[in-house]
């Protein structure tokens, strides 16, 4: 009679501490896609300054600056599919390092104390930003790998956990391994 008692408050444990885990692991997740989202909100907020300073000295430009505003915008306004957005944002960010090389030819965006400054904080930015999608890209695969893993994975199947999708930057040709999948960071 004891062994079926203690058979069955194992088996309690086991699948309260698998499914805090996915909980806690769920929610590293989403804490890290926020931080990442706040990098990418600082980098938005940066390029219409940058536009500005710059479109004066680069008036032959006007299709990527267009181009970079409207990416931008469409990045901005687009929320829930991090799939998605990272293929814009990693659009943008090529857009971006079109326009920097684009203005370092042109010697009076070199001369331009504001636009030199922005241009810095565009760069800082954008290692801010890799630092956040590198933590995320962790987060999502010790969440996913939970997920898919014995005993959690069982869990994890009768109460809906669904894989996270990689935030990538495609313009250095990563793999999106996740197959896009939608994210339960909710």
């Amino acid at each position: 009679m004891k062994a079926p008692v203690a058979l069955s408050i194992v088996v309690v444990l086991l699948v309260a501490w698998a499914y805090n885990r996915l909980v806690r692991l769920r929610s590293r997740t989403s804490a890290a896609w926020s931080q990442v989202d706040v990098q990418l909100r600082r980098r938005h907020d940066l390029i219409p300054n940058l536009l500005t300073s710059v479109q004066a000295y680069m008036a032959h430009e006007r299709t990527l600056l267009k181009q970079i505003a409207e990416t931008r915008a469409q990045a901005a306004a687009l929320q829930g599919d991090i799939g998605a957005r990272a293929r814009l944002e990693s659009n943008l960010e090529a857009l971006l390092v079109m326009l920097t090389a684009t203005s370092q030819a042109v010697p009076q965006v070199g001369a331009d104390v504001h636009a030199r400054m922005l241009q810095e904080e565009l760069s800082s930015s954008e290692r801010r930003i890799a630092f956040a999608r590198q933590h995320y890209n962790d987060c999502v695969m010790d969440y996913n790998s939970a997920i898919a893993s014995f005993p959690t994975n069982i869990i994890a199947g009768l109460c809906a956990f669904r894989p996270a999708i990689l935030f990538r930057n495609e313009e250095f040709g990563a793999e999106d391994t996740i197959h896009r999948t939608t994210v339960a960071c909710n």
